[in-house]
């Protein structure tokens, strides 16, 4: 049994290093044609530049290397065991399938570990690295003032999130006025756009399709009413303008506790325009990380610190739920990769590696879908990064089960 066990492992980690070091490769090359190459061809990077940050964006790369070569690993290891009759022969020796392949399991739940510590700590820091590195050279524009995925506490008086920043066309977007330490606005918006002035250093934030929820005073209630009222006033030209506003408990995406219900007022309008916001500041050698490239302790104590001010930490729990998960991938992939493999029954490598690429489209969608709806707590996207980990991790012990009680399919 010992030689059995060593045979498989050496054929496994053999063919681990070999799929991981090709995946590497392909991710490494996109992100170099990308963004290096086009500095080196510029003259705005050195060789010596270049290959730090290569060096830097290789922990980045590993946590998505890794997991897929378990996968293609499994696949072809065990697709040819099977065509070669040696997994009957091992099954006709009364060894089991499950006995036979915990050495390959247990290799598994260590690659679990060390891509957990990557996506915790190592992949954040080094990517934040790499990033800094290219905001030296000038890869990133100075007047890019709202950085998409985080956070943007630099302009004093308000806290801006932004999903997605296409040049200056914005999506889903929250907006923040404070006052002292307290929320006073609040304002959801599906997009929007920013106008900036370089010499006064101003910019203006531009909003359309919004949900605008007043802070009211403590002697004034919302009086009851129904799901819209109708609120209509005439300007200074004797023009009727006409709004529905509705009870910010009711329809409002920012959740309150019962006690502050009635402290709120909601109003569904088609723009909103904060006044001009002061972008004057210190200069900064360092970008300010996204919060997909901070570790997992800075992002668990930004949620803490986002939500003693009442701001919505759903994008920051995506993040930090998206690093957890997508440890398990290995162990996930391990599951369901072994069981494949034996019923693909094929020693060609084009048929393991187009499984493989087939099954991680499938395994990396929910990460998409989960980080496409991140303003969107409604959905509850991190909970949506977890389901691809149920689903490899259950379908293939149910696939083990079966090919351990009947044998080869």
């Amino acid at each position: 049994m010992k030689t059995l066990h060593l045979y498989l492992s050496r054929q496994v980690f053999s063919t681990l290093l070999m799929t991981v070091a090709v995946f590497t490769f392909v991710l490494l090359l996109g992100s170099v044609l990308k963004e290096i190459l086009a500095l080196l061809v510029n003259g705005q990077a050195t060789p010596g530049l270049m290959l730090r940050a290569i060096a830097l964006l290789i922990p980045f790369v590993l946590a998505f290397a890794l997991p897929m070569g378990m996968l293609t690993a499994t696949l072809l290891v065990f697709g040819r065991f099977s065509a070669d009759q040696e997994l009957t022969a091992v099954r006709a020796g009364g060894v089991s399938l499950v006995s036979l392949i915990t050495p390959i399991l247990l290799l598994s739940v260590g690659m679990s570990v060390i891509c957990g510590l990557i996506n915790l700590e190592i992949a954040p820091q080094c990517r934040v690295a790499y990033k800094n590195l290219l905001f030296r050279v000038g890869l990133e524009q100075s007047a890019t003032f709202l950085a998409e995925d985080r956070f943007v506490d630099d302009i004093p008086g308000c806290i801006i999130y932004v999903r997605k920043h296409e040049g200056n066309e914005l999506r889903d977007v929250r907006f923040y006025r404070i006052e002292g330490d307290q929320i006073v606005t609040r304002v959801s918006a599906e997009r929007g756009k920013i106008v900036v002035d370089q010499a006064a250093a101003k910019m203006r934030l531009l909003l359309e399709n919004t949900i605008v929820e007043q802070r009211l005073s403590r002697d004034k209630k919302p009086k009851d009413s129904p799901l819209l009222e109708d609120d209509t006033h005439t300007d200074a030209n004797g023009v009727a303008h006409r709004r529905l506003f509705t009870p910010f408990w009711r329809t409002s995406p920012f959740p309150e506790t019962k006690s502050e219900e009635h402290g709120w007022k909601s109003l569904l309008q088609d723009s909103f325009e904060p006044e001009p916001l002061d972008l004057k500041r210190t200069a900064q050698t360092q970008r300010k990380p996204k919060l997909s490239e901070l570790t997992f302790l800075q992002l668990r104590s930004e949620v803490e610190r986002l939500e003693t001010q009442g701001v919505d930490t759903t994008p920051a729990l995506v993040q930090l739920h998206r690093q957890i998960a997508f440890s398990f991938a290995s162990l996930g992939f391990t599951l369901i990769g072994i069981p494949l493999g034996i019923r693909a029954h094929r020693r060609e490598t084009s048929v393991g590696v187009a499984l493989a690429l087939i099954l991680v489209l499938i395994y990396y969608s929910f990460f998409v879908l989960g980080q496409a709806w991140q303003a969107r707590p409604e959905f509850a996207p991190h909970l949506i990064l977890w389901l691809p980990n149920f689903l490899s991790q259950a379908v293939g012990a149910i696939l083990l089960w079966r090919a351990n009680r009947v044998g080869c399919y």
